[in-house]
């Protein structure tokens, strides 16, 4: 399990981040994955200083390229210089373990930000460099990144078309993002209940993903689950884990238990009749 940080600075104060750091590092969790533009920078800065002297014993992952402020976007290679230069003042550190292209920019040719990243890489201040929301087209055009971070998930499986085979081919990590469908396959969301404020499930998200087409799959997915003896959270975690491609699984949280319950849910040995089972309830 890695941490999502999204939530820091937006979701949840210094005070609160603090807290989650811990609970992640007691638990085993060496893997933060960040970006410049969640908390509008406040995510790197809340991370950094809740790591503190403990920075040496993470991997610490970020991102450039949404939009930050006026010109301040993109993948023009002066930019990237300049906002992996802001991520690391942020993050209170001297490297970054591996920075992420967050988007393609269409205004800028992938190579361009990607030589770019090269040599911040070169320069010691980036370990690895990676990329998300690409596609397989656009990850043949950079074939030096380590990862890339798509979204993928039980009821979100169009990387398997494509961009999973193409990391094979390529020999890099795919890190899934939104694990949990936006909240969908924590289950507390059911069939015929409405669903609860506060949560993502009742905002922007909510009307993607909340469908009466997923809801009935997540409902035989408990089902199966319970059957096993497993809870939805742990199928839904597991099942990452177990594709060979995946060196992470992404998952957000607000509050230490939520840490410790993420942490303890990737733990389940899927067998291939259980991989089975779960394709034939979300492919059909």
């Amino acid at each position: 399990m890695g941490l999502g940080c999204n939530n820091f600075g937006w979701r949840i104060d210094a005070d609160a981040t603090a807290k989650v750091v811990d609970a992640a590092l007691e638990a085993g969790i060496n893997f933060f994955d960040t970006a410049d533009v969640y908390g509008n920078g406040q995510s790197e800065e809340y991370l950094g200083r809740a790591l503190g002297p403990r920075r040496a014993q993470v991997i610490i992952a970020t991102k450039f390229g949404m939009k930050m402020g006026e010109g301040l976007e993109g993948g023009r290679p002066e930019y990237v210089r300049q906002a992996a230069d802001a991520s690391l003042k942020r993050l209170g550190t001297d490297r970054i373990d591996l920075y992420q292209y967050h988007k393609p920019d269409p205004t800028v040719p992938i190579a361009d930000t990607a030589g770019a990243m090269k040599e911040l890489q070169r320069a010691g201040k980036v370990r690895e460099i990676g990329c998300s929301n690409f596609s397989a087209e656009q990850l043949r055009e950079a074939p030096d990144f380590a990862s890339v971070q798509n979204e993928y998930n039980l009821l979100h499986r169009e990387p398997e078309a494509d961009v999973i085979p193409e990391c094979e081919r390529l020999g890099m990590a795919f890190l899934p993002y939104f694990p949990l469908a936006s909240g969908l396959l924590t289950g507390k969301y059911r069939k015929g209940q409405p669903l609860p404020k506060g949560t993502r499930g009742g905002d922007a998200w909510g009307p993607k993903v909340f469908t009466d087409e997923n809801l009935d799959k997540v409902e035989k997915l408990i089902a199966y689950a319970e059957s096993k003896g497993h809870t939805l959270l742990e199928l839904a975690f597991s099942w990452l884990a177990s594709k060979r491609v995946v060196a992470s699984v992404i998952a957000g949280a607000t509050s230490p238990e939520q840490v410790r319950a993420n942490a303890q849910a990737v733990k389940w040995d899927l067998r291939y009749s259980d991989l089975a089972a779960i394709d034939a309830i979300t492919k059909g």
